[in-house]
């Protein structure tokens, strides 16, 4: 009998992501019944789900009282929360507690968390505001201890498709024709980047073997750039010179935690890392236990393109 699988955020990227991969595989789709959670089933990514066989079911994460029937049943779950909707960090690690204990309820045995490094513990208490990771930091920590069978903690980098979605504005044009990208990163800062469609790559290892992979953290990415390298790629495979915003050349913030967290330098994350000092050396040892190849910054930008067309 198949084991059902539960998704939370379906219609996001991270959801989106995995649901297609669990799809698309030759052997994942047969071992497992998938059920998507959203807030709203009418959406037509829901809609496409159902059409492709997927059990859909509507649940809020800020509503504990909906969460029960999301989970009945499930031997998977996957969850996920989205702090940029918010900017709220203590509503965040509420909503992914609230997941996490109704599936210990529900009997889940295997709970995957998409979690992130706390820079709190990593700098020693010396950063204590870096929100939009502590409130995964903090969730994982209540995950590990429920006492579920087997847990995994997947740590995402930069998506790619950030480039094409909102978080980017739009880009500026300056005086010498080049094209800005309107975030204030500095050319030294590293990111770890994600082709967030290869989610389910990363996961298959866990998924194929909980109790080798349980209370692991499974690393999101393939390969860090930094700002200069990732410009670089693009100017190249855009015929364009591509660079980042200087400080000076952003308007205003109007103070929004998306402005305040992604669109401006980051000393942070230029200290510690993306993933914390060791984050490179683990992303190596994860990623040579993948058997799948994985997108590239490089393959993900020839395959996406026009870029700058307007």
């Amino acid at each position: 009998m198949s084991k059902l699988f539960v998704v939370f955020g379906v219609t996001g990227q991270q959801g989106g992501g995995l649901i297609n991969y669990l799809l698309q595989h030759p052997k994942f789709s047969d071992v497992y019944r998938l059920r998507g959670i959203t807030r709203d089933p009418s959406k037509p990514a829901a809609k496409r789900l159902i059409e492709r066989g997927v059990e859909i079911v509507q649940a809020d994460l800020s509503d504990p009282q909906s969460l029960p029937s999301a989970v009945e049943g499930a031997d998977v779950v996957f969850s996920v929360t989205n702090i940029w909707d918010t900017g709220d960090a203590e509503l965040e690690e509420a909503q992914g507690k609230a997941v996490a204990d109704a599936a210990r309820a529900a009997g889940v045995s295997q709970f995957i968390w998409s979690s992130l490094p706390s820079i709190n513990k990593i700098t020693g208490g010396r950063v204590t505001n870096f929100l939009h990771f502590e409130s995964k930091a903090r969730v994982e920590e209540h995950v590990r201890s429920l006492g579920f069978p087997y847990t995994v903690f997947f740590w995402a980098g930069w998506y790619m498709q950030n480039a094409k979605n909102s978080v980017f504005p739009p880009h500026l044009e300056s005086s010498e024709g080049e094209i800005v990208l309107p975030l204030a990163w500095p050319d030294n800062m590293e990111m770890a980047y994600i082709d967030i469609d290869d989610i389910g790559k990363y996961l298959a290892p866990a998924l194929r073997d909980p109790a080798r992979w349980n209370g692991k953290k499974v690393i999101g990415a393939t390969a860090f750039y930094t700002a200069k390298e990732a410009t670089d790629t693009w100017s190249r495979v855009t015929g364009k010179k591509v660079r980042y915003a200087t400080l000076e050349e952003l308007p205003p913030s109007s103070g929004s935690f998306i402005e305040e967290n992604v669109y401006r330098p980051n000393p942070v994350l230029i200290e510690v890392g993306y993933f914390g000092k060791d984050g490179h050396a683990e992303l190596e040892r994860l990623k040579s236990q993948l058997d799948e190849e994985l997108n590239t910054w490089e393959s993900y930008l020839k395959k996406n393109g026009p870029w700058f067309e307007s």
